[in-house]
């Protein structure tokens, strides 16, 4: 098969693969239809989160069955299905209470309880380094998927890939973002990052009742595209003062909900690299400093985008004294994507808005490059194998 093979920090290619194959009874082959690049990707890319091994890298796809393993019972060849980027057991503790991320079975090698830098992590995600289970993943033509009974949903055929391929990942994360905040009803939401993740978190604030959604990024493009397709209000921190803004908007007090779907991949300062030399991080938390000013005394901050070391100088100060709730971790994919390709169905949210550029597989060197740089107002990449 051919497929996106990651050798080496911005070097994928596109090269011939060995067939995946049946290696557990509850696997499945699936042929990839449609598969798409992820902000997370970029952190193998760019080398944020180490991978020696060449690694086919993509979390979020679908397509068609095309082998089934002796223990599963509910799919069968020439279904279409589509794979939350979580891989879950469906038996363990963390599974049983809607924790699928934390699986104990998906990463036997690198699995354990303390969530370290470069040990015991959470359970295995599909084409996202050794340390969460050396899974092959979607940007290829072919995929094993391990526990499939459990993980893969059955997509309506009326329905194209495209509306429905975001519920792998980015759709569920929007959502859980947003979750996290326990709106009920009438809120100021202020969302950091207008990227995939964000523009899907602006439309779960809406479909969950926020009274308010201000989109906060420094690319205008995607602002652009966030007022376009969501409808909300928009600020450049080039432009403008955000923390001050935000305050003048709510007055005086700040969001109710300010949620950080940038992580550690935000615009990074001079200074920002020099500490981030002498400390030993990778990244910047900037963005999620910025959430702890802009929310309000005793409001929530919610945090999807990924931070992957420890941070110097964290605001813990000003998080005591505002009061401030923190949620943040992986979405949960596996107790949440029923219900939201129920409101694709029913026509209640549009998700391929989003989608900038559509490509073949073949041009995956390409692809990546322009989703890196935000080049000719690149938003959001399909793949077609």
């Amino acid at each position: 098969m051919k497929a996106a093979v990651f050798h080496k920090v911005g070097d994928i290619r596109y090269e011939t693969m060995d067939d995946p194959k049946i290696e557990q009874s509850r696997d499945v082959v699936l042929r990839i239809t449609s598969t798409a690049i992820c902000g997370s990707d970029l952190h193998i890319y760019d080398g944020f989160l180490p991978q020696f091994r060449n690694e086919v890298l993509g979390h979020e796809f679908m397509g068609i069955v095309e082998e089934v393993g002796s223990e599963v019972s509910n799919l069968k060849k020439g279904d279409r299905v589509v794979v939350p980027f979580t891989i879950a057991c469906g038996k363990c503790y963390f599974c049983n209470h809607h924790l699928e991320m934390h699986c104990e079975n998906s990463n036997p090698e690198f699995y354990g309880p303390d969530g370290g830098l470069l040990t015991e992590k959470g359970g295995g995600l599909f084409g996202y380094s050794d340390l969460y289970g050396g899974y092959n993943g979607g940007q290829a033509q072919y995929v094993r998927v391990p526990f499939a009974d459990y993980g893969l949903r059955h997509v309506p055929e009326e329905l194209k890939d495209e509306q429905v391929l975001f519920l792998s990942d980015i759709f569920p994360t929007g959502w859980s973002a947003i979750e996290w905040g326990e709106l009920k009803g009438g809120e100021t939401v202020a969302i950091f990052g207008s990227g995939p993740v964000g523009l899907m978190a602006q439309k779960s604030a809406w479909l969950q009742g926020a009274g308010r959604v201000i989109a906060i990024d420094p690319v205008n493009y995607r602002l652009e595209r966030a007022w376009r397709v969501n409808k909300v209000e928009t600020l450049n921190p080039h432009e403008v003062d955000v923390i001050e803004a935000i305050r003048s908007m709510t007055e005086g007090r700040g969001a109710d909900l300010c949620v950080d779907a940038v992580g550690m991949e935000a615009e990074r300062t001079l200074l920002d690299k020099a500490k981030a030399v002498i400390n030993l991080e990778k990244g910047s938390t900037s963005v999620l400093e910025q959430c702890f000013q802009a929310v309000r005394r005793g409001g929530i901050v919610s945090v999807v985008g990924v931070y992957g070391t420890p941070s110097d100088n964290f605001p813990i100060g000003r998080i005591f004294d505002k009061g401030v709730s923190i949620r943040t971790g992986q979405s949960f994919v596996h107790k949440n994507i029923d219900h939201l390709l129920d409101l694709v169905v029913q026509g209640k949210v549009v998700l391929d808005d989003i989608v900038s550029h559509v490509l073949p597989l073949a041009e995956i060197s390409r692809a990546y490059d322009i989703f890196k740089k935000k080049e000719d107002d690149c938003t959001k990449v399909i793949l077609k194998p």
